[in-house]
């Protein structure tokens, strides 16, 4: 798997996996437990992560629905 984006934007997350959820790609988002460890104020980023074979596709997806700009890419 490789890393699609990295934000701390919980809404962000939330609406790139309902996204990924829908067009059937497979998605995982790490380091989502790390607010336990500081203390859940959001300064840790979350990575969502596809695998390379869907990573073109998944990213074509975001940046249609307006996305482009938390791609970074």
């Amino acid at each position: 798997m490789i890393e699609l984006i990295r934000t701390n934007d919980a809404v962000s997350i939330s609406f790139i996996e309902s996204l990924l959820r829908d067009a059937g790609i497979e998605f995982f988002v790490a380091d989502q437990n790390m607010s336990i460890m500081e203390g859940s104020i959001g300064v840790l980023p979350r990575r969502v992560m596809v695998a390379e074979d869907r990573a073109e596709e998944a990213r074509k997806l975001l940046a249609d629905a307006g996305l482009a700009d938390v791609l970074g890419r």
